[in-house]
């Protein structure tokens, strides 16, 4: 009997395995227009008045602004070509690459940062303490009102996936693996806002202690301070990011529970590749050897589908001669 189009479409499924959520999409762009709102009303202010230190803030903002910008249209991009067939496993990774990207942004305002701190820490200039005082309290206030936007869109997450995919079968277990992913380009819009918001209360700090007791030191150290602990969080980003776009994920604890599902006294893993193709789905590859001539490639699947994650598998089966 031949086998028809028809047929062969029924077992086709799309290749949307992580739909990106609309509310961290929309809280994002607010974030960046309220960013970019106030980097130009700083940098139109330091123009009026001749204030370096406005000028210097409103720079220091555009940095912000062109990464959490650069968030904002990653969201756009993986709705938009969701269902290109030119991406094999869907566009989720390109939110992924954005993370990437914005954590590298933020790398280099450290070694900004730390540069110019370490310039003005041999090469002191006057402070205007009230001036600078005003500006850091209020980008303090931006960034936190801009924090609590970007937190609310994580606790409003749609976790829901749309896989398209059962092949004639449906298990659901309900069980906690302790390995929950969040969404990494949400969360690089977030540690910039954090980031800023940080080091505007260090500038505060050191301000004060400047123009209290005369500390005109503390501003470019508590600069270097700021320094690091945005270079820390950048590395932590980079991290996260680069294993997903290196598909370094064979540490993961699916990887245990796919070996579980699968090997027995029978079947053999002989082969096993798993890559993540969304926030909490995985795809895998997998060969087993047995002698066992009724184990079959569909027997493994409906094995391996008590475990929601697992969204697409291919599966080969190797049968040993006695």
């Amino acid at each position: 009997m031949s086998i028809t189009e028809q047929d062969a479409a029924s077992w086709r499924h799309e290749h949307v395995f992580d739909q990106s959520s609309q509310a961290a999409e929309r809280r994002t762009r607010l974030v960046m227009w309220i960013t970019a709102a106030t980097m130009i009303v700083e940098i139109a202010a330091g123009w009026l008045y001749n204030s370096m230190a406005l000028l210097a803030d409103g720079w220091h903002m555009s940095s912000h602004a062109l990464a959490i910008g650069l968030s904002a249209f990653a969201y756009g991009a993986a709705r938009k070509y969701a269902r290109d067939p030119r991406f094999a496993f869907g566009t989720w990774k390109i939110e992924v690459l954005a993370g990437y990207t914005s954590a590298v942004l933020l790398l280099g305002i450290a070694l900004l940062m730390a540069f110019g701190s370490v310039e003005r820490l041999f090469a002191p200039e006057p402070i205007h303490y009230r001036e600078a005082i005003v500006i850091a309290a209020v980008g303090l206030v931006v960034n936190v009102v801009c924090a609590i936007i970007l937190g609310g869109a994580h606790h409003h997450h749609d976790h829901g996936h749309d896989h398209g995919h059962h092949h004639g079968h449906a298990h659901h277990h309900d069980h906690d693996h302790g390995h929950h992913h969040h969404d990494l380009n949400l969360k690089a819009a977030y540690v910039h806002v954090i980031a800023d918001a940080a080091t505007s209360v260090l500038a505060i700090a050191a301000l004060y202690g400047g123009w209290l007791y005369g500390w005109d030191w503390l501003d470019p150290v508590m600069g270097c301070a700021g320094a690091v602990l945005v270079a820390v969080w950048a590395k932590r980003l980079i991290r996260d990011t680069g294993k997903v776009l290196l598909d370094r994920e064979m540490d993961a604890p699916v990887v245990a529970e796919i070996r579980e599902a699968i090997e027995s006294e029978r079947v053999v893993l002989a082969d096993l590749h798993v890559w993540r193709v969304g926030r909490q789905s995985y795809a895998c590859a997998l060969a087993v050897v047995t002698s066992d001539t009724t184990v079959t490639p569909a027997g493994l699947r409906d094995q391996l589908a008590i475990h929601e994650e697992i969204v697409h598998s291919t599966i080969e089966v190797h049968h040993r001669v006695a």
